[in-house]
């Protein structure tokens, strides 16, 4: 499976706007600005959507690690903050909560780890990063 997304920027870093564009259209040219990045313009930005990212990759593999020891959840909300400072990405942190019925504390600690450590988006903060460029 292979999937993309493109960024379109034009301008100057702060001044300057761009939009985002996703294989699925989901996002088709969204916006994002400096502002929408550091401040509170409208428009998405790198940091939201690496946080949406997470939050869904890591629900979806906890769901897999769940149903593989036998539960169903009946449902389960993630949220994920990505803190950007001093020009890095230097947390993601997932709040969870779900019900799943049957399921025992012990049980479900073990299922978060196991998806925390193993959702392909958590893997992903430690991959290689390779680069192509064309100069027009």
């Amino acid at each position: 499976m292979k999937r993309n997304a493109t960024a379109v920027w034009q301008g100057t870093g702060k001044e300057g706007k761009g939009h985002l564009t996703t294989q699925s259209t989901t996002l088709d040219k969204t916006q994002f600005s400096y502002l929408s990045r550091f401040e509170e313009g409208v428009g998405t930005n790198p940091e939201e959507l690496v946080a949406a990212a997470h939050a869904g990759c890591f629900t979806m593999k906890l769901s897999f690690v769940l149903n593989e020891a036998g539960f169903t959840a009946t449902e389960i909300t993630t949220q994920c903050d990505i803190v950007l400072k001093d020009g890095s990405i230097t947390s993601s942190h997932l709040t969870v909560h779900a019900t799943i019925p049957g399921i025992d504390k012990e049980k479900f600690d073990a299922a978060v780890a196991d998806a925390k450590a193993n959702c392909p988006i958590s893997k992903l903060y430690n991959t290689a990063i390779t680069a192509e460029a064309t100069l027009a």
